[in-house]
């Protein structure tokens, strides 16, 4: 780690040696066969937060599901299902889609470019059926390229200048469990990383010392990318 380290401080930890400022790909793929598929099923009332193209709506179709995409600007949607224009950012946007009315909430890349987290998930909270689930994704910002980068210049890994302009709420995963989602009223049901065991955004030749220097970091997101986060009304 000490090579590392002192490695990174010679070239400032910039963004352009550090990671790829590319889009993560294969997140939704994995996202929906190894998650989302266990939760989707016939008849399932499913409701895609920030549906963008309409591609994952289309993955839920297909797994039998009853499907809603919602997002703030209609002329990006594509898909052919029941579309809603609404702002994510509103205070009480759950009302206008149906309170506990889905089986299954999706956000893919959504949270980290609202205003208020909080008020995000909270609406996630009451569209949730009973027994539903929310299956969220955001940047993992805990991860150790994140906390070397932070630690040498002081930037949020995938929330800079260098990054989507769009991205504006981090989502700490100690946070997160501790104050947004008891206010929100959700507990975490399952928590999973993209990729499980090393970084696809880190310059491959860094990518393997980092994997192998994780295994003496603390803490279940120093691996991995992003976040996919699954959640279920609080009791």
């Amino acid at each position: 780690m000490i090579e590392i380290t002192s490695q990174r401080s010679r070239m400032d930890v910039d963004e352009q040696s550090m990671i790829e400022t590319v889009t993560n790909k294969g997140l939704r793929e994995y996202a929906a066969s190894q998650v989302i598929a266990r939760y989707a099923r016939v008849r399932s009332r499913a409701v895609d937060l920030g549906a963008g193209s309409g591609a994952m709506c289309d993955r839920l179709y297909s797994s039998g599901c009853e499907v809603l995409a919602v997002d703030r600007d209609p002329a990006v949607y594509q898909g052919k299902h029941r579309f809603v224009a609404r702002d994510l950012n509103d205070a009480g946007f759950a009302s206008a889609l149906g309170i506990a009315s889905f089986d299954l909430v999706v956000a893919v890349e959504v949270i980290e470019h609202v205003e208020s987290p909080i008020n995000f998930l909270r609406n996630v909270s009451q569209l949730l059926a009973p027994d539903g689930v929310a299956v969220i994704t955001t940047p993992n910002v805990d991860s150790l390229p994140a906390r070397l980068r932070f630690l040498f210049n002081g930037k949020i890994r995938m929330m800079d200048t260098g990054s989507d302009p769009t991205h504006i709420s981090p989502i700490f995963s100690d946070l997160l469990r501790r104050q947004f989602l008891p206010r929100a009223g959700l507990k975490l049901s399952e928590h999973l990383l993209f990729p499980p065991n090393g970084y696809q955004l880190t310059r491959k030749p860094l990518a393997w010392p980092l994997a192998l220097a994780a295994a003496v970091f603390p803490g279940d997101s120093v691996l991995g990318d992003n976040h996919i986060f699954v959640f279920k009304a609080a009791t």
